[in-house]
């Protein structure tokens, strides 16, 4: 959050100390889109929306006033449900793709997409830790919370970040952009972390809030571009 107080920093110099939690564990995610998928075929409830249904709006936004083409390439990093890809394909993209560590992830994915009957959206279980030869070339990546949850990892989760930043330079072509939403990094923070083979572009507006006299962001959006 804007307003805290500065966290200390991790061993690698990089980065504010976060504590090791549940929420960076690939088994924490299992288990709860498992309960998630399960709670949607009883249901048909595709679940919780990560940083609200605005952040969503506020991406695809930024897409259409930057006049990105319909048919640019756009990966979701840790999809989750594929809620935001149903409303970029609504909102006209037509190359979607969507990947998540955890299997039952892909397939709420899965479900809910074939509920709304779309079928321009591309869904893969992987690790974007360990990104195949196949998953590169986007012109656009999103992550609305992957990085954060990463950056929970209990086990080395300086390197995991590092990993990422590789990870992103892999699949981002060269001048594609980066769209991060995150509740546990400051933009000076975010700067840091992708300041190798990234620029910042935008920082995108948030809701704010007031909290002993001063003023901050409990979410930070930003636009990356990849340099040349």
């Amino acid at each position: 959050m804007s307003v805290a107080g500065e966290r200390p920093r991790d061993s690698s110099g990089l980065g504010p100390e976060f504590g090791p939690s549940a929420l960076g564990t690939k088994e924490h995610w299992d288990a709860a889109y498992e309960s998630e998928l399960q709670i949607f075929q009883e249901s048909g409830d595709a679940g919780e929306i990560w940083f609200g249904e605005e952040s969503m709006i506020r991406l695809i936004r930024w897409m259409e006033k930057q006049k990105i083409p319909l048919d640019s390439s756009v990966l979701d990093i840790g999809t989750g449900n594929g809620v935001l890809l149903v409303e970029l394909a609504k909102s006209g993209y037509t190359n979607l793709t969507g990947i998540d560590y955890s299997p039952s992830a892909i397939q709420l994915s899965q479900n809910i997409i074939e509920k709304e009957g779309l079928s321009n959206i591309k869904l893969q279980v992987k690790d974007f830790l360990t990104p195949s030869a196949e998953l590169s070339g986007f012109q656009i990546c999103i992550d609305k919370g992957t990085f954060d949850a990463i950056s929970l990892n209990p086990d080395n989760a300086a390197e995991k970040r590092k990993q990422y930043v590789k990870s992103l330079c892999t699949v981002l072509k060269m001048e594609g952009f980066f769209l991060i939403t995150s509740c546990n990094w400051t933009k000076e923070e975010l700067l840091n972390e992708f300041r190798e083979g990234f620029e910042i572009l935008e920082e995108l507006p948030t809701p704010k809030f007031c909290f002993g006299g001063r003023i901050g962001n409990s979410v930070t959006a930003l636009v990356f571009q990849r340099k040349k």
